[in-house]
């Protein structure tokens, strides 16, 4: 069936204007003025609304085996908290163990979202150590459609790469033109300063950002650019978290490095006084980078305005706050990590980007969709508001007030780390390919509509 969306204000990263848009056969076919529709097509007003392209979120996860337990959300849940969200298409992160096979891994990931997710996706394939199979089962996931890696310097032992793994992966990411993500710290680092707190009883939630602090992320930084660099690769600096490693990855870009730079929502709304809550209550915002001190949160803000990082994601990984968080109730190294926010991103990033001016509406469009559809091969097909281009939109109610909170949000998750912030406009009606998925703020759509995006690998 047809759909007209009728007088909306139009913003895409680089245009406003007021229009009709109509949506045929999935994509975006017709946009202007005064557009007719013929007798069965559904047609909705947008009088005193604006309509954004679907956003995107860069980074999530959804099936997510971690520290002997399981992210709460299925695709079922996740999927529809973050279309109420006004995300359309996010991209997760398949994460096999370094003793497991990449394509079995992507398998797996794919069957658990496959016929299961109310909104589009396609996948990071996790690079957890290099040999031939490997390069082979790669050259295949490229082949089926996978256009981005993900590597971790951290997690040693784990997920993990050792540093003539790192040389492999980018050789092999550039020859094929896939970008690499790239989780950066100092793995020996980390073990031994949290081996040094735990042996000096300093177990509580407060010493996590302690046993990682800023230099460290700043030095896997520097470590995933010079690896870079040898070969020219391209890569993708996920959950940034603090002035000292953009200072890095703008070095590395002025020598003329391949690099883009995420953050993610709640490094941009969160200090590290969060995870040093009493009674427990800061494990709810124990994630890795961790949290930073308070002083990071403008020069990210400033980063997004100035085009130094590309694009916000959230990191989502939803732990229940009772029964798997306490896990690390004396030992803050077994806290499962992640703050829930797939549902919140869009919402937080216009109240307290756009609605602050720290943002305009274009930019907050283009760190929250465009820069993610280019980078990961999905422009124009997503991201963006024109003809030819899937008809994801968001028609969001900027006159709307509201509050977050755990008993209203969506997410499979006990608590929210957002609990009381205030919102300022929000998502009313969201389409996935030219069909309704929310409306009035409330999921009204097929819960199996969304599909695997195949990417081409980009060539920039």
């Amino acid at each position: 069936m047809a759909l007209l969306v009728k007088n909306g204000e139009v913003i895409t990263a680089s245009e406003r204007y007021v229009a009709d848009i109509y949506c045929e056969g999935e994509q975006i076919t017709r946009i202007g003025k005064n557009l007719t529709a013929p007798p069965d097509c559904e047609v909705i007003d947008a009088t005193g609304k604006q309509v954004f392209p679907g956003f995107i979120d860069p980074h999530v996860h959804i099936y997510l085996p971690f520290m002997g337990t399981y992210a709460k959300d299925t695709h079922t849940t996740g999927s529809q908290a973050a279309l109420l969200g006004g995300t359309t298409t996010y991209i997760e992160m398949v994460v096999p163990a370094r003793n497991e096979e990449p394509m079995e891994a992507f398998d797996l990931w794919n069957a658990k979202a496959s016929g299961h997710s109310a909104c589009d996706y396609t996948f990071h394939l996790g690079v957890t150590r290099w040999d031939e199979s490997v390069a082979s089962q790669l050259k295949e996931a490229v082949g089926k459609g996978i256009a981005s890696f993900k590597i971790f310097l951290a997690y040693k032992g784990a997920f993990g790469v050792t540093d003539d793994e790192l040389y492999n992966t980018l050789k092999f990411a550039k020859e094929h033109g896939v970008i690499t993500t790239a989780h950066c710290e100092n793995p020996t680092a980390i073990e031994e300063r949290q081996k040094e707190f735990l042996a000096a009883g300093k177990t509580g939630t407060e010493w996590h950002e302690r046993s990682r602090p800023v230099s460290v992320e700043a030095h896997g930084v520097h470590h995933l650019c010079t690896f870079a660099g040898l070969h020219d690769a391209h890569v993708y600096i996920v959950h940034t978290s603090c002035d000292a490693s953009l200072r890095v990855a703008e070095a590395a870009k002025y020598r003329g490095g391949k690099v883009w730079v995420e953050t993610v929502i709640p490094y941009l709304m969160l200090d590290s006084s969060y995870a040093e809550l009493p009674d427990f209550e800061g494990a709810k915002y124990v994630m890795s980078p961790p949290i930073r001190e308070i002083s990071n949160q403008k020069i990210l803000w400033d980063a997004l305005s100035s085009g130094l990082v590309s694009t916000v994601g959230t990191d989502h990984a939803p732990f229940d706050f009772v029964g798997q968080k306490p896990m690390g109730k004396d030992d803050f190294t077994k806290i499962p990590n992640g703050v829930p926010a797939i549902e919140e991103r869009v919402k937080l990033l216009y109240t307290n980007g756009v609605r602050k001016g720290r943002l305009d509406v274009h930019q907050f469009v283009d760190v929250a969709s465009t820069q993610a559809a280019k980078i990961f091969g999905l422009f124009p097909k997503k991201g963006t508001i024109q003809i030819g281009s899937d008809a994801d939109l968001v028609i969001y109610d900027p006159d709307y007030r509201g509050t977050i909170s755990a008993k209203t949000h969506h997410m499979n998750v006990d608590y929210s780390g957002f609990e009381g912030f205030p919102i300022e406009g929000r998502p009313e009606t969201v389409t996935v390919r030219g069909k309704v998925a929310v409306q009035n703020g409330e999921f009204v759509g097929d819960p199996a509509r969304g599909k695997f995006i195949p990417r081409e690998p980009t060539h920039f």
